[in-house]
């Protein structure tokens, strides 16, 4: 009998690895798009505090990157995506989503406009396939660059005093813009973006300048509390602040087994970025109709008794019939609360009288819980230095 043999395509490593390898005590790895990516370095509490007291560091590279230029970039990206490209200037980023022609989300991210005819968009899935489709009929070029791109989120109340004595003015960057600087043989980009509703920069290279660049935070960063942070505490700190992941809040339309799993920018709590006057966009008659009609769905923030992490939890009115479910949650170390983001069903979304159905390990068997639920607005979690300009000295 021939033995049959397992192939395995190993996990790509970032330009960061040899850095974020040596200090991953706890040697806790998973895989974000096919990268080798921390989970957590060595204490996941200690981790999420210095996100809201210090400065934190993230391996940003796995993050799905695309350059689109040409005479028609802005243009196609105003025709394929929610909010208006055309009022985005030089050296702005737009936070923004992208649907299909029924209107169900296909995925949100980050835009950035480098010049008058490029830019980069960053997200969590890929969709060349997609991007280039929809670019029939107009002149751009789409090309995936996310290993060209050696890229780290820098979060936290003295990110700002650490990029200054790394040598970098960011006095006058405001939030959703960036700049660039001079970096070694190279150029560094740095924008006033993140995913933690903080203070926080994202620095973007080349590969060949990443060990150098994680050497220059690091040393700036030694009085001020600087320690790199695993995608656990990220999550920690996302949740707080309010904000959707693809693949966990909601699954993008081109994957989606299940019809009644697709859920539309104006569901998911995005319909304040559709630009409704720019003209047409995929999407736009169907989420014109929803608009007018009512939507099923409401994605929604909840706050919830007791000090269980209600993760995956099922919501039920009247602790009897089911209206939705929690897509992420955790007991908020800086809150002090036990929050939860949600899908609700639109009826149920104004709270009254939800519950979650929680299970909590008690010595050796899970023990049911019925924890009752209350609606809250989001973001859970919001400081003022995220928005102060220039930012504070912590």
């Amino acid at each position: 009998m021939t033995a049959l043999r397992h192939f395995e395509t190993p996990l790509l490593k970032t330009p960061f690895h040899p850095r974020t390898e040596a200090l991953n005590k706890l040697w806790s790895w998973g895989n974000w798009g096919g990268y080798t990516t921390a989970l957590s370095f060595d204490d996941l509490a200690m981790e999420h505090s210095a996100v809201r007291n210090s400065a934190t560091v993230y391996d940003l590279c796995p993050m799905i990157k695309y350059r689109i230029e040409g005479p028609e970039a802005t243009a196609y990206l105003d025709r394929l995506t929610l909010r208006n490209v055309a009022k985005l200037s030089v050296g702005g980023v737009q936070y923004t989503a992208w649907t299909n022609d029924a209107g169900h989300m296909l995925d949100d991210g980050t835009l950035f406009r480098l010049a008058s005819d490029r830019y980069r968009l960053c997200c969590q899935e890929r969709h060349l396939n997609w991007l280039t489709d929809s670019a029939h009929g107009f002149d751009v070029t789409i090309t995936e660059e996310t290993e060209d791109i050696a890229a780290l989120s820098l979060q936290g109340p003295t990110s700002g005093e650490v990029l200054r004595l790394a040598g970098f003015d960011i006095d006058a960057l405001k939030p959703f813009r960036m700049a660039e600087f001079p970096l070694g043989n190279g150029r560094l980009m740095i924008s006033r973006t993140g995913f933690t509703g903080d203070l926080g920069y994202e620095l973007w290279t080349t590969p060949d300048q990443a060990l150098a660049l994680w050497d220059l935070l690091f040393d700036a960063g030694k009085l001020h509390g600087i320690r790199p942070i695993g995608s656990d505490a990220l999550n920690m700190a996302r949740l707080e602040a309010g904000l959707i992941i693809t693949g966990i809040d909601f699954t993008p339309a081109d994957t989606c087994v299940r019809e009644d799993r697709l859920r539309s920018p104006i569901e998911m709590g995005l319909g304040w970025m559709i630009d409704w006057k720019k003209g047409h966009f995929t999407g736009k008659a169907a989420l014109v109709a929803q608009r007018d009609k009512g939507r099923k769905w409401s994605f929604v923030g909840l706050e919830i008794g007791g000090n269980i992490a209600a993760e995956g939890a099922i919501l039920y009115h009247n602790q009897k019939l089911e209206v939705g479910v929690i897509t992420g949650a955790i007991w908020s170390p800086v809150l002090k609360k036990n929050i939860a983001l949600a899908q609700v069903l639109t009826k149920y979304a104004d709270g009254a009288n939800i519950w979650a159905e929680i299970y909590a390990l008690r010595e050796l068997h899970y023990e049911k819980l019925m924890m009752q639920a209350r609606v809250v607005d989001r973001p859970f979690f919001v400081h003022d230095r995220r928005r102060a300009t220039p930012p504070g000295r912590f």
